[in-house]
């Protein structure tokens, strides 16, 4: 069983929408049985999956002092993936998760704010010796500042190949519980969510995957079409 945590110090960068559809999406290529575990007191992902019609993911409640052991439970019960959910704050609570985690993934959007707000996690991850993944949301498309925060980022861990454009279907899609994809499986937005699925499974399997890197790519390979 592999488990991934969503972190970021910075609100509003999109983990929980992420977590969701990144669950949704690992449940569709049979990397499941799937589960979500919400660990943000807010508990957005909690409401957002008992909108849901559908029964996979299923969802898990835990507790900071459950979590280990619930984790466990999981695991000899054969589920195959957990995606966590985590505050956007520096706690205890998120240090636990990402010591329970195989890969911690940053959400984090091309601005200022969130690029500096990173660090308080990179940090936690380099102190433990977990491996991190920054994911690109919520980009302008054709915006400069999206590659420049591929660049800035690079120089602190992988960062994914796939860049989540902001569009209206991410927001609209999450109000019913659902997902893009399951919305409309021929979009930009479901490849992109795809694509982000392949890189995200290719590291938990150890399976090589290039991540962008400073120098390695054209600006224009960021610039994706609304």
């Amino acid at each position: 069983m592999h488990v991934i945590a969503f972190a970021s110090q910075k609100g509003g960068s999109g983990k929980t929408t992420l977590a969701g559809h990144i669950a949704v999406e690992a449940e569709r290529r049979n990397e499941g049985p799937v589960a979500l575990i919400d660990t943000d007191p807010q508990g957005s992902l909690s409401q957002w999956w008992n909108a849901r019609d559908a029964e996979r993911p299923f969802f898990v409640r835990s507790s900071h002092e459950g979590l280990a052991n619930d984790l466990k439970r999981l695991k000899d019960g054969g589920v195959g993936l957990v995606v966590i959910d985590t505050p956007p704050a520096i706690t205890a609570t998120i240090a636990h998760v990402i010591s329970l985690s195989d890969l911690v993934v940053i959400p984090t959007r091309p601005s200022p704010h969130d690029l500096r707000a990173a660090g308080a996690t990179v940090r936690i991850c380099d102190e433990i010796s977990k491996p991190l993944v920054f994911a690109v949301n919520g980009a302008a498309p054709r915006a400069r500042i999206t590659t420049e925060a591929v660049i800035a980022l690079s120089h602190h861990g992988p960062v994914a190949p796939s860049v989540i454009h902001q569009r209206i279907d991410f927001a609209s899609s999450m109000i019913d519980g659902r997902t893009v994809m399951e919305i409309a499986s021929q979009t930009k937005s479901a490849e992109e969510i795809g694509d982000l699925w392949s890189f995200l499974s290719d590291r938990l399997h150890g399976r090589e995957t290039s991540p962008f890197a400073s120098g390695s790519f054209a600006g224009d390979t960021l610039r994706g079409a609304a």
